[in-house]
């Protein structure tokens, strides 16, 4: 069985799926950068852990469990927004499916492109969030109290 195609249709549609390919380079880009984030925090906390096993100074436990903590819930925060750029990385592969196919067989596929583009474009601003949620959360495991220290000692 063989369809009719158009030239001129098929052209217009790859220009039409052109553009959300570029959003899915930017999503690639956002996965690549919270993966190494991920990959750093779960780094950080098998060597804290393995310092919990080996330390029998119960406040630095108590300091390296509370880091523990916090690296969990980055790491959770993390994951959450790979997901949610997987998700939008499917809701604009759907967007160029739809546009392709609405341009070629001259069916109505708008909505579900605009549909799945706006979904895509949501799940995109929730993965960012969550990134800047991490960051923010990653600034919290900062101590400053050996600077504090220096500044006493230079006193």
């Amino acid at each position: 069985m063989s369809l009719p195609v158009d030239v001129a249709s098929v052209t217009h549609s790859v220009q039409l799926a052109v553009a959300p390919v570029f959003f899915l380079t930017a999503v690639a880009g956002m996965i690549s950068a919270v993966a190494a984030r991920l990959a750093r925090i779960i780094d950080r906390a098998r060597v804290l852990e393995e310092r919990v096993r080996s330390c029998s100074d119960q406040e630095l436990i108590a300091r390296l469990l509370h880091e523990l903590v916090l690296l969990r819930k980055r790491g959770r925060i993390a994951n959450f927004s790979i997901g949610c750029l997987a998700l939008c990385g499917f809701f604009i592969g759907v967007t160029i499916v739809s546009l392709f196919l609405g341009q070629t067989w001259e069916m109505q596929w708008s909505l579900v492109a605009v549909s799945c583009f706006l979904l895509g474009v949501g799940s995109f601003l929730l993965a960012l969030g969550c990134f800047l949620w991490e960051t923010v959360l990653a600034t919290h495991l900062l101590n400053f109290k050996v600077l504090e220290m220096g500044r006493e000692y230079q006193r």
